[in-house]
C-alpha cells in the first residue's frame, strides 16, 4: 500500500503533466534575425487550446509584459490564458524576443505579427474561426498589442511560407495598462530603451508611438488601466483611446482609481477584479464569441395598459456566447438596430421600469426588474426579418 506522501507525489506529478501545454516555435526552421538557437532567440507560443465541446471558435494571442526586458509569463500570460479558456476561447501565450537579449524593433513587432498569422493560418487545426482572433497584452506587452493593432500587414498571396499568406491584423485588441507613447513625458523610458536599443532616436520613437498610428482600419479595442499607476501613467491609455475615438474605431476604456502597475487580472479584488468580466461582456457584445446573426428589433411596452415611461429591456439568448444587447425604453418604445440587435432564436427578456409607473408602488431602488409576466417567463422568438414586438406587462 502506498504511503500518503507517495500518493501525493504521484498526484502532483500527474497534475503537472496534465497541465503541460504544447510549445510551438513560430518559425520551425529558425526565426529571421536570430542570434542563435537558444530559447531567447527563437520565439514561440504556448498553446492553451479549449476542448472541442467547450470551444466557441475564438482565440487570443497573449503578450506578457516586462518592459521589453523580461516576460511576466504567469500573471500576464498563463492566468489570462486560463481565463480565456474558461470563456471557451483558446489562447496562445507569446514568448517574444527581448531587448535585454539584444533584439530590438522591429523584431518584437515581427514576432507578434507572426503569432497572429500562425493562429490564423492554422485555424482549422485548432478549431478556430480565422475572423475571430484577438490580441491582448500588458504593460510593454500592451504596447506590442497596440503595434499589432496599428502596424499590421496584409498577407502576401505569393509567399513561399503559407503562414505569410494571411493577414496579421487582429480582429480585436486589448491593451492593458499599456505603454503607448515613446515620445511624451509620461512614456516608459525603460521600454523605449529596450525596444529601440542602440538605434534609439526621436524619429524612430515617434514611429512606434501608437497613439499616432491609429487609423479607421484599427480593430475594436478594449483598454484597461488604473489611475494610481505611476510606472506607466494613465495618459498612455487615455490618449490611445482618444485616437481611437477620433478615427471612429469602436473602443471601451475602463479606468479604475486604485491599483499599482502590473496587476494582471487582479482576481480576488472585489473592485479591480471586475475588469475581466467587463472584457468578457464586451467580447460577447462585439460578436467575438459567437457568429450568430443579429437583427433589428423595435417595439412597444406597457405596464397595466400604460406606456412604460423609462427603463431597459435586456435580451439574453440560451447560447452563453451570443451577444446580450439591452434596449433603452423611453415613452413606452424601444429600438435596436441590426448592428446592436438581438441574436436569432429563443430569447429571455428582462424588463426594468420605474416604480412610478405603477400607482401606489414603492421600491427601495425606485425601479422594478422582472423576467416574468403573470407568473410566466418573459420571452420571445427573434426571427430573421422584421421583429416588431408588443409587450404588455401586468403588475
Amino acid at each position: 500500500m502506498m504511503k500518503p506522501l507517495l500518493l501525493l507525489a504521484v498526484a502532483l506529478s500527474v497534475s503537472t503533466f496534465a497541465a503541460e501545454v504544447p510549445k510551438v516555435p513560430l518559425w520551425p526552421n529558425g526565426a529571421p534575425d536570430a542570434h542563435g538557437q537558444e530559447p531567447t532567440d527563437q520565439p514561440w507560443v504556448d498553446v492553451w487550446q479549449v476542448a472541442k465541446d467547450k470551444a466557441n471558435g475564438a482565440a487570443f494571442v497573449v503578450c506578457p509584459g516586462g518592459g521589453y526586458g523580461g516576460l511576466a509569463a504567469d500573471h500576464e500570460g498563463v492566468q489570462p490564458a486560463k481565463f480565456f479558456n474558461s470563456l471557451g476561447i483558446s489562447a496562445f501565450v507569446l514568448h517574444y524576443r527581448l531587448g535585454s537579449k539584444g533584439y530590438h524593433f522591429p523584431v518584437e513587432l515581427h514576432d507578434v505579427q507572426r503569432a497572429i498569422r500562425y493562429v490564423r493560418a492554422n485555424a482549422a487545426q485548432y478549431g478556430i474561426d480565422p475572423k475571430r482572433i484577438g490580441v491582448i497584452g500588458f504593460s510593454a506587452g500592451g504596447h506590442l498589442t497596440s503595434m499589432a493593432a496599428t502596424l499590421f500587414e496584409d498577407g502576401k498571396a505569393d509567399a513561399a511560407d503559407p503562414v505569410d499568406r494571411v493577414s496579421s491584423r487582429p480582429d480585436v485588441a486589448v491593451p492593458c495598462y499599456p505603454v503607448i507613447s515613446m515620445i511624451e513625458s509620461y512614456s516608459h523610458k525603460g521600454s523605449r530603451k529596450n525596444l529601440l536599443g542602440p538605434n534609439d532616436n526621436d524619429d524612430l520613437a515617434r514611429q512606434v508611438s501608437t497613439e499616432t498610428r491609429v487609423t479607421d482600419q484599427t480593430p475594436p479595442c478594449f483598454i484597461f488601466q488604473t489611475d494610481e499607476d505611476t510606472v506607466v501613467p494613465a495618459e498612455n491609455a487615455i490618449n490611445f483611446y482618444l485616437a481611437l475615438r477620433k478615427h471612429k474605431v469602436p473602443a471601451e476604456l475602463h479606468l479604475y482609481q486604485p491599483g499599482p502597475h502590473g496587476v494582471g487580472l487582479m482576481q480576488g479584488d472585489p473592485v479591480l477584479g471586475t475588469w475581466p468580466q467587463h472584457l468578457a461582456a464586451w467580447l460577447r457584445n462585439q460578436g467575438f464569441m459567437s457568429t450568430v446573426k443579429r437583427v433589428a428589433v423595435t417595439g412597444k411596452i406597457t405596464i397595466n395598459g400604460k406606456p412604460v415611461s423609462w427603463g431597459a429591456l435586456a435580451f439574453e439568448s440560451k447560447d452563453p456566447n451570443a451577444p446580450r444587447p439591452t434596449a433603452r425604453i423611453s415613452g413606452g418604445k424601444f429600438k435596436l438596430d441590426a448592428a446592436h440587435g438581438a441574436p436569432l432564436g429563443a430569447i429571455k427578456l428582462t424588463a426594468t421600469y420605474s416604480a412610478n409607473d405603477v400607482s401606489g408602488l414603492d421600491t427601495f431602488e425606485g425601479i422594478v426588474t422582472t423576467s416574468e409576466n403573470n407568473g410566466k417567463p418573459l420571452s420571445v422568438d427573434i426571427v430573421d426579418g422584421a421583429n416588431d414586438l408588443t409587450i404588455e406587462l401586468v403588475k
